[in-house]
């Protein structure tokens, strides 16, 4: 045999040993694989997250100044910002108008009948009273000089009538001072003082409106965001900026159903925060919810396993963490199914 045929020999040998090993590697990582396929990973990653509510207001006008920042801590009542609107405030100049308008009219009104017109009523009373002392002086002659047969039936009876006509004109003279006196009716004085509270319930409403030009927040927190610039023009309800609550921090994961007997409401667990350090905290499970069809885990079958559904679980830590914010991982290590 020669020296390039053992060459050749030797060659084909290795390749042979080669890909018996590649095989044999194949095989091994397809057993395994198969035997580890069905078992669900060792941690599962969740995320931390907050209360995060949007600053707005009811007031739409244009942004005059900001009193914070990004990233600014905030505590309940700080200003945040200032919105002025032209157009609300001459509203409200308008109503506090209509109001004084109102008012000057019921006190007109309460005030009563002026003072001329008492007078003249007064006057003509008095005018009315004098007639009737002189046709009743007149009538009375007549009357005696009918009796002694002096003068006709006819000319004490016209007396008479003169005498009725002047006693009726003095008791109308009477009511018309009365009238003047006693001035305007009831059904006007309420009148008028409704139309004195519906103009400052006007201005009341207005003065609510501006009442959100200066925007507070409600309570303490971190500016997560700001969305307008100043000098922009904001509508009714625009979100204004975005405020992160600082004593509300949960955790939230998504579980197969088979590890809800261990993660039950009222239990505590502990999870690793890896941005502050790989720090481990203690957080006590107060949610369970089904996801719904969509988050179900399908099953291929052939592996003899089934459909799981998905189950979000909510935790929250059972003391203060300084440094956990919103968007951190958080992660735990699955307890062993049975």
């Amino acid at each position: 045999m020669t020296q390039s045929q053992n060459q050749e020999k030797r060659a084909n040998r290795t390749l042979l040993i080669t890909m018996a090993v590649v095989v044999v590697a194949v095989a091994i990582i397809a057993v395994v694989g198969f035997i580890f396929m069905n078992r669900p990973d060792s941690y599962i990653e969740g995320q931390v997250e907050g209360t995060n509510i949007r600053i707005s207001g009811k007031l739409a006008g244009r942004v005059q100044e900001f009193y914070v920042e990004e990233g600014d801590t905030v505590h309940a009542g700080d200003t945040l910002v200032r919105i002025h609107s032209s157009i609300v405030e001459a509203q409200l100049g308008q109503a506090e108008a209509m109001r004084e308008i109102a008012a000057a009219q019921n006190k007109k009104v309460d005030a009563g009948t002026r003072m001329q017109i008492v007078n003249a009523a007064a006057d003509l009373l008095r005018q009315a009273e004098a007639g009737v002392t002189i046709t009743k002086k007149t009538y009375d002659r007549m009357e005696r000089l009918y009796a002694e047969g002096v003068i006709a039936e006819q000319k004490r009876d016209e007396a008479k009538a003169a005498y009725d006509a002047a006693v009726a004109a003095r008791d109308a003279a009477a009511s018309q001072l009365s009238l003047a006196k006693a001035g305007a009716q009831k059904e006007d004085k309420e009148s008028a003082q409704a139309m004195v509270q519906a103009a400052g319930s006007g201005v009341k409403q207005v003065e609510a409106v501006l009442e959100d030009s200066y925007l507070t927040a409600p309570f303490d927190g971190t500016i997560d965001q700001i969305y307008p610039e100043v000098g922009e023009l904001v509508s009714l309800g625009a979100p204004i900026m975005s405020l992160l609550r600082s004593d509300d921090r949960w955790v939230t994961f998504n579980v197969r159903e088979e590890l809800l007997n261990e993660l039950s409401i009222g239990k505590e667990i502990k999870v690793m925060i890896p941005a502050l350090g790989k720090k481990e905290i203690n957080v006590k499970i107060y949610y369970v919810r089904d996801m719904g069809s969509y988050a179900t885990w399908r099953s291929t079958k052939s592996t003899g396993s089934y459909d799981s559904r998905t189950f979000q679980i909510k935790a929250r830590p059972t003391e203060n963490v300084p440094g956990l914010r919103p968007g951190m991982s958080a992660v735990f290590e699955q307890p062993e199914t049975k």
